[in-house]
């Protein structure tokens, strides 16, 4: 059995992830709020835990691990992209206008990270279907006193009755007020309680509950579909470190509450942000995309991918042109390599174990570089479609440009060779300028050649020279 490392944000170190149930690994990622596309930015936790995913499928079996991803599908964005469709003059209610846009979105949704390469979860749930478990986990708050009702249709979660607020994103309650600057309002009893309902309007989506007709809070969402899907406790809660708090901290605090004998989730993941060209992607600055507009550009979504895992999951990703591009000439290479191969049965150890040892990918893909560079057409292929690449379905982008190299690489290798007996290096400068031109990035080092068709090439100048 593959003995799997994660970093446990709650106990700040790796731990060997032990299953609950072996036979049920479960996972659950925090989803979107589905009011509009998809950015880079959101992308990035999906493809991050689809190689997890793959990765426990691969040590447990498919049929062993079971994933779910939610879509938040009630909230005040998803209501203010509907209201301003109405004003625009779309005809319809304001809560049928709010279900066009979420249907809209998620199906936008699926479309963008299927490019990406991303398994869909075993369960997707949408919020709005889990209501009644949502009141429900309410009302055990309010009947334990860690929740109460301010009589004018709001409910709210008492901090202050749950001691271990705090020690996942390991800040103190008094340095979180700072930080959040929240500000006492009329209904909370303390600064930090947060809701868990809150009144709607006749127009606005709204159940009738013990407290009047409303909406839940996004926080009691996750909590209430998590244990509806996986009970008191489960293996793995994965999502942005963004969502730490105060997302992940109240969901911690809700659930534990409501269901003291589990203990929620055992393992806590959080991903670091991504940056664009080394600066945060905003509005703003001009850098701000969704993956959608990066597909419209033409970027192959296993490009996206392979850049995307070319940095460790808990480090600051930065997207550059630069990377994009180098990127697309690797897969091609490892296209053309692997043509027509057969994958070997399973991945190659050394990319198991840096999978396995927090989800190293970064390590994983230095392992395929090598496979590549051996001409170990096999293995690379079975190796990288464990990361999630080089899969029939993705590689349409790269139809019709293959091209065999062979014959070019051992041209300049035996150019080189000859130039280092005569010191006449002229050939070998020859051949260099003519591949560049080409569009041919050329890897030189003491013992090989190795050249990498780049997003500009062109086979006629190739065939050319």
């Amino acid at each position: 059995m593959t003995t799997i490392k994660l970093h446990n944000t709650r106990t700040r170190g790796k731990e060997v992830l032990d299953p609950i149930n072996p036979d049920d690994v479960r996972l659950y990622l925090c989803g979107p709020t589905v009011y509009d596309r998809a950015h880079l930015g959101n992308a990035r936790p999906v493809v991050v835990f689809d190689v997890l995913y793959r990765l426990l499928r691969h040590a447990y079996g498919a049929d062993h691990v079971t994933y779910a991803r939610n879509f938040t599908d009630v909230d005040d964005k998803i209501n203010a992209t509907a209201l301003a469709r109405m004003e625009a003059g779309v005809p319809g209610t304001l809560e049928e206008l709010v279900q066009e846009r979420t249907e809209e979105t998620i199906s936008w949704y699926l479309n963008d990270m299927g490019q990406l390469g991303a398994l869909e979860p075993d369960h997707m749930p949408r919020a709005t279907a889990y209501i009644p478990q949502m009141i429900a986990m309410i009302e055990e708050l309010i009947a334990k006193d860690h929740a109460y009702a301010d009589g004018a249709g709001h409910v709210l979660f008492s901090v202050k009755s749950y001691a271990d607020y705090g020690a996942l994103s390991g800040r103190s309650v008094d340095d979180m007020i700072a930080g959040a600057r929240v500000e006492v309002a009329d209904n909370k009893r303390d600064p930090m309680d947060f809701v868990l309902w809150k009144p709607s309007t006749d127009e606005l989506p709204g159940w009738e509950s013990p407290w009047g007709r409303g909406r839940p809070g996004w926080h009691i969402e996750c909590s209430a579909m998590s244990h509806e899907l996986f009970g008191d406790s489960f293996d793995i809660h994965a999502g942005g470190n963004d969502l730490m708090f105060p997302h992940h901290e109240n969901e911690i605090a809700q659930s534990c509450c409501a269901h003291p004998d589990g203990e929620f989730a055992k393992i806590w993941l959080h991903n670091e942000m991504l940056q664009v060209e080394g600066k945060k992607m905003s509005k703003s600055l001009g850098n701000f995309f969704t993956v959608r507009d990066l597909l419209d550009q033409g970027y192959p979504g296993e490009v996206i991918r392979l850049v995307f895992l070319q940095t460790h999951y808990r480090k600051p990703m930065d997207w550059t042109d630069k990377k994009a591009k180098e990127s697309e000439a690797t897969l091609r290479k490892w296209r053309a390599l692997t043509k027509g191969a057969v994958p070997a049965t399973t991945a190659t150890t050394s990319v198991i174990d840096a999978l396995s040892d927090d989800l190293n990918t970064a390590g994983a893909l230095t392992e395929l570089h090598r496979l590549a560079s051996g001409g170990e057409a096999a293995d690379l292929l079975a190796s990288a479609q464990l990361l999630g690449l080089l899969s029939e379905e993705m590689g349409a982008w790269a139809e019709g440009e293959d091209i065999d190299l062979t014959a070019y690489e051992n041209a300049l290798f035996d150019a080189r060779q000859a130039a280092m007996a005569t010191k006449d290096f002229s050939e070998v400068d020859r051949l260099k300028t003519a591949y560049l031109a080409a569009g041919v990035e050329v890897r030189m080092s003491k013992d090989s050649v190795e050249l990498v068709p780049g997003p500009e090439f062109d086979a006629d100048k190739l065939s050319a020279i």
